[in-house]
């Protein structure tokens, strides 16, 4: 069975395999319940970037699930 890496409750940036901790955020949950990402590489130029209010380069979920 694959498990999903973690992603942060609060900014949804996708971790690294084996990290349970955001970089950005080291005191927001993270969680492994999180669908569907989005590779954002030029955030300056990107409306989808803009619309998720993304302004840092990485690899995001669209919408992470925090349970209770």
């Amino acid at each position: 069975m694959v498990k999903n890496p973690f992603a942060c409750g609060e900014c949804r940036l996708i971790l690294s395999d084996g990290v349970d901790q955001c970089p950005r955020h080291p005191s927001s949950k993270v969680s492994s319940d999180w669908q569907g990402y989005v590779i954002i590489r030029n955030p300056e130029r990107s409306e989808v970037a803009k619309r998720l209010e993304i302004d840092v380069p990485g690899t995001y979920a669209l919408k992470v699930i925090i349970g209770g």
